[in-house]
């Protein structure tokens, strides 16, 4: 069965700098910030979260269907999800604007700064999920998209019956604690990584236990330290996998979520799936940019 992926599809421009931000910049100096990056090493990558999502989903055999707004530069992209056996039936393409890009600089200790120019994505919310339409998607995940289509794509996914992951990722700012608990209350399961897990508490009011409860499961990735899955206010810590090298942390969590999704259309325990979530962001951080990486593993033998 389909896994309808709605979020962003994005060129990423993707920079290396050699030293520290936190040389950089002067924290007694912030209200006047004006600071200059050297980066040596620069490169362009297909991202966005959908795309990366898929990307992850497909490699371990999964059947994605990414829905996302293109600009009028596109092709390309459309070309790359065709070549690598993803539909493209929920991808749409607008002319009159640039697709979506991120430029995101790393330094030496993998922090990140992105500027991201949200071009088509702005357009995403003129595509709508029918459930006549949606027969085959057993499953979805609303991650970051334009603010409009997240709003309307959970509320279409929720009236057809569709359960989803609600993941806002770098869209949690845009939304109210009202929206973010309607967002919850349609959602199955939910997603976050440590830093968006204090927002959602924060502009919600309530702690991760209580969010949890109002799921079926909610997941707090801690990057290295692995990941928290929290089901009825119980939480149970699931220890990371040793990357075999630290190179790029672009895409980790969207590759991690292309496993949650995997095990998810199976039926897994989460726990499960987070394990396999930890095994993917792993062999993703050993990998430049966010759709590059490939499995060390047979996916036939993760069974049912």
């Amino acid at each position: 069965m389909a896994v309808l992926i709605c979020g962003s599809l994005a060129f990423d421009t993707i920079m290396g700098f050699p030293g520290r931000f936190a040389e950089q910049i002067l924290p007694d100096q912030l209200h006047i910030l004006n600071v200059s990056f050297l980066v040596p090493a620069l490169r362009r990558d297909f991202g966005g979260c959908a795309g990366n999502i898929a990307y992850s989903l497909k490699l371990l055999g999964g059947e994605p269907v990414p829905m996302a707004m293109l600009g009028s530069d596109g092709g390309e992209y459309l070309e790359r999800l065709q070549s690598l056996g993803i539909s493209t039936r929920g991808v749409g393409q607008v002319q009159d604007t640039y697709t979506a890009q991120a430029m995101i600089m790393t330094d030496r200790d993998n922090n990140q700064i992105t500027a991201f120019h949200p071009g088509a994505m702005m357009q995403a919310h003129t595509q709508r999920i029918a459930a006549g339409a949606a027969a085959d998607v057993r499953i979805a995940i609303i991650a970051p998209d334009g603010r409009d289509a997240m709003i309307e794509h959970a509320e279409q996914l929720h009236a057809a019956g569709i359960p989803f992951v609600f993941d806002p990722g770098q869209g949690l700012p845009m939304f109210s604690g009202d929206e973010l608990l309607r967002f919850v209350g349609q959602a199955t399961w939910v997603t976050v990584n440590d830093y968006e897990g204090k927002m959602l508490c924060e502009r919600t009011g309530l702690d991760v236990p209580q969010l949890s409860r109002k799921v079926r499961g909610l997941v707090v990735t801690l990057g290295g330290q692995g990941c928290e899955v929290w089901e009825q206010g119980e939480c149970t810590l699931v220890p990371p996998t040793a990357p075999a090298a630290i190179v790029d942390p672009t895409g980790c969590d969207d590759a991690w979520r292309g496993a949650l999704l995997f095990g998810l259309e199976r039926g897994w325990p989460l726990v499960r799936c987070a394990e396999l979530g930890n095994r993917l962001g792993a062999l993703k951080i050993a990998a430049r940019g966010p759709q590059n990486y490939v499995l060390d593993f047979d996916p036939a033998l993760l069974g049912a």
